[in-house]
């Protein structure tokens, strides 16, 4: 009989203490798996989040990192707004001229940042629907942007379709919504929602817009928002820039034009509720009514955009914000050092679990001598009793460390669904991290250090004594 099966038969006299033991070294690995698939989720997410289809962020002076907490996340506060006509920088001659008319020259060029512009993306903010905020945009969101690690995947729509500019059912009037705003608030293609001005309990605007998309899980704060169409979101009251007003017109300083329109369309509004073919009589809200919150922009290269980031800086206007950079100094500054402390302290957990084994073994010593005594007669060694307590620490902590490993993966797997849900990261039962390869390593040496103490206590067993 070789020591690891008398390593096991002295377990099965001790069942029960043998078995709280091993239980205590498995709860403190199910702990380190789960705190290392946690820790690699967050870094996933963060990675995801850093590549969402746009490389700068453009937006009235301030705190950088607030204007990505704000445009990228959906937290915190807006710094401010900026002209739409800045906006329009960066945009070609054509946007332009449609958007100033045709008639007015400073729609026939190109803005002064349209060369170095692949994608420009206006968001407005400010509103929100329950706890979401909704962002006013264009259909060139979803239709554009491509996100994940290597930027190339696309947005789809787990219902739906995605909005447009003007439809005929709906005029300006159209919604998407993200997953986890769906599966929370319980909306779908078809309803109608009235976003809340300025916080999550604040007056509810009269305009609804009716839902045409529900987003599938993409693992991006996307999930937590709900988009309106930019235009709509100009026309309802208190979101035009108040403006000077023409003497000649015999009109003071006072509220906007767009804000006497909002009184004026308000019989429209009302009307939606029964005829959408009014909205056809609705007009767009004149360009200097307009502000944007920021502008989502993807240069034509990486090699432009810290020129094209000093350019902006240079004037008074507005910053421009690398997203990526102000995220990993995030991640760096806040995110890291927690993560290292729950790493801490699971390992802790482990070394006493570890210890658990050492005292267990340590104390069952004094009735195990008399066995020790009778292998030694029998012609064991000092060595091969040695090995024997080293093999029955061994045993219990790769026995816990395997039970807790399947434990910790069983609740990553039970929780997988949600997982994926709230973050689009999937999560399966055989999904590890590098890091748990270190475990079956770090155990062995464990269960050796443990056992070098009851070892050499059974190495120095006086057999003459002890019989």
């Amino acid at each position: 009989m070789n020591f690891w099966k008398i390593a096991w038969r002295s377990i099965q006299q001790r069942a029960l203490a043998s078995s709280l033991t091993s239980f205590s070294m498995a709860l403190g690995v199910m702990l380190v798996v789960c705190v290392l698939v946690v820790y690699n989720l967050v870094s996933v997410s963060f990675r995801n989040n850093a590549s969402l289809g746009y490389n700068m962020i453009v937006a009235a002076k301030g705190g950088p990192l607030q204007v990505v907490l704000n445009t990228v996340f959906y937290l915190s506060s807006p710094v401010e707004n900026i002209p739409y006509d800045y906006y329009l920088e960066f945009k070609d001659a054509e946007t332009r001229a449609a958007a100033f008319g045709e008639d007015n020259s400073d729609g026939q060029r190109d803005g002064k940042f349209a060369a170095f512009s692949k994608i420009a993306i206006p968001v407005c903010l400010g509103d929100y629907f329950h706890r979401f905020r909704v962002v006013g945009t264009t259909p060139e969101l979803f239709d554009d942007l491509r996100f994940g690690p290597e930027a190339d995947r696309q947005y789809a729509f787990a219902e739906g379709r995605n909005f447009v500019t003007k439809s005929a059912e709906h005029g300006y009037f159209e919604a998407v919504v993200g997953s986890i705003v769906a599966a929370e608030v319980g909306v779908r293609v078809g309803d109608e929602i009235a976003p809340s001005h300025g916080a999550p309990d604040g007056h509810g605007h009269e305009q609804k817009f009716t839902i045409v998309g529900v987003l599938a899980p993409s693992g991006t704060p996307n999930d937590r928002g709900v988009f309106i169409n930019m235009e709509g979101f100009y026309l309802m009251a208190d979101h035009a820039k108040p403006v000077k007003k023409d003497a000649s017109n015999g009109e003071s300083e006072s509220a906007p034009a767009a804000a006497k329109g909002h009184d004026e369309h308000a019989d429209h509004d009302h009307a939606h509720d029964h005829d959408h073919h009014h909205h056809g009589e609705l007009k767009p809200l004149p360009i200097e009514e307009r502000e944007v919150t920021a502008i989502l922009l993807r240069t034509i290269s990486p090699l432009v955009t810290p020129g094209l980031k000093n350019m902006i800086n240079e004037g008074n206007q507005a910053q421009g914000v690398l997203p990526v950079q102000e995220i990993y100094t995030l991640f760096d500054l806040f995110i890291k050092p927690v993560q290292t402390v729950l790493l801490v302290l699971t390992a802790m957990i482990c070394v006493t679990s570890g210890i658990s084994i050492l005292v267990s073994i340590y104390n069952s010593m004094n009735d195990r001598r008399q066995d020790i005594a009778i292998m030694r007669a029998l012609g064991a060694g000092r060595s091969t009793v040695m090995a024997i307590v080293l093999a029955e620490a061994a045993i219990l902590a790769l026995g816990g460390g395997g039970l807790g490993w399947l434990a910790g993966h069983g609740i990553i797997a039970l929780a997988g669904p949600t997982i994926e849900q709230q973050t689009g990261v999937l999560l399966r039962f055989f999904d590890f991290t590098s890091a748990e390869l270190l475990l079956i390593p770090a155990l062995m040496l464990l269960a050796v250090v443990v056992g070098l103490l009851p070892a050499f206590s059974a190495y120095r067993t006086d057999v003459a004594r002890s019989l």
